[in-house]
């Protein structure tokens, strides 16, 4: 099943108990961030209220008790997109309470992780995203009767080899 709109958002806001996301790619390009990814590598200092619809979203799930956990895939020299969001967006989403890892895989040839991003919500509903070679989102789907073990073995591994986003930048 496809998701989009207003029933795609609902997930972000209405799981039960927690929220992986897996990021693998190394550039998104969604069109509400280009203005600002142009910004940033213009050297533009971080607008007041960047990114504060998500915190709200996230500072309301961690006050309701719920867990929000994501990890982002690296190989370095990091990509424009990876910079504009370690300077620009990830701060603020730790500031409201998500647990962002970082998980470098730079040397690394084959890691035992997908080549798509997921959202893993309450350990039983998969949110598969898929995207074009340059970042271009061209799908969300519900993953229909997914093969849990293998998405909590893609996320037990991330969190084992990732680190702390603030660890990372150190």
């Amino acid at each position: 099943m496809r998701l989009v709109g207003e029933a795609w958002r609902a997930y972000a806001k209405n799981f039960e108990r927690s929220a992986f996301r897996l990021e693998v790619q190394p550039t998104y390009t969604m069109p509400t961030e280009q203005d600002s990814v142009r910004r940033f590598l213009a050297g533009e200092p971080v607008p007041e209220g960047h990114n504060s619809e998500w915190h709200a979203t996230v500072r309301a799930n961690i006050a309701a008790g719920k867990t929000m956990q994501r990890v982002r895939v690296v190989r370095q020299p990091l990509t424009d997109y990876q910079r504009y969001g370690f300077a620009w967006s990830v701060p603020g989403n730790v500031a409201a309470g998500e647990d962002i890892r970082v998980l470098d895989l730079t040397g690394e040839s084959l890691p035992p992780l997908p080549t798509f991003d997921f959202w893993l919500y309450d350990e039983k509903t998969v949110a598969r995203l898929d995207y074009n070679m340059d970042g271009t989102q061209i799908g969300r789907e519900l993953v229909e009767d997914p093969d849990l073990t293998q998405y909590f073995e893609w996320r037990d591994y991330a969190l084992k080899h990732s680190v702390p986003f603030l660890e990372f930048l150190n």
